[in-house]
C-alpha cells in the first residue's frame, strides 16, 4: 500500500510551525503542553502528516506570537496556486538549509549577541569562512 503524501501546502505550513517554534528555543513537548496535545501531533503537524485546523493556527499564532499569516509566508508560487507537487514539496522540506535545526540555532545565537559590532564581526567571520570553502571546491 502506498503511504499518504502530505498536501504540500500542510508541509509548508507545518514547515512554518517549526521554524518559528524553533526560533523561539521552544521544544516541540512544550508547545504541545500549551496546546494540549503530545510532542508526537506537534511532530504530525511540523511535517505536513495531519492537517492543522483554522482555530489550531489561531491557537498557534497566539503561543508562538506571530499573525495568522506567518504561516502562510513565503510560499513556493506553484503550491499557494495548488500546482506544486506532493513529491517536490515533501522533499524540499526534508532538504531545506533554512528549517535545519543546527541553522535555527545559528540564528538564535547570532542575535543574542548584545553587542552589533561583534555581531557583525561576528557575520563576517562566518561569511569569509563560507567563501573560503566555496573556493577550496
Amino acid at each position: 500500500m502506498n503511504k499518504p503524501v502530505p498536501n504540500p501546502v500542510d508541509v509548508h505550513v507545518g514547515s512554518r510551525v517549526r521554524l518559528r517554534r524553533t526560533l523561539l528555543g521552544m521544544s516541540q513537548e512544550k508547545l504541545g503542553k500549551a496546546l494540549g496535545l503530545t510532542f508526537q501531533q506537534i511532530q504530525k503537524y511540523e511535517r505536513g502528516a495531519n492537517r492543522i485546523g483554522s482555530s489550531r493556527l489561531f491557537q498557534l499564532s497566539q503561543i508562538l506570537d506571530v499573525p495568522v499569516s506567518f504561516f502562510f509566508d513565503d510560499m513556493p508560487d506553484d503550491v499557494a496556486s495548488g500546482q506544486g507537487s506532493k513529491d517536490k514539496e515533501a522533499q524540499t522540506f526534508e532538504a531545506d538549509q533554512m528549517s535545519r535545526r543546527e541553522t535555527l540555532e545559528l540564528v538564535r545565537a547570532y542575535y543574542k549577541i548584545s553587542d552589533p559590532a561583534v555581531r557583525k564581526k561576528a557575520f563576517e567571520l562566518v561569511k569569509a569562512l563560507g567563501n573560503s570553502a566555496l573556493a577550496e571546491d
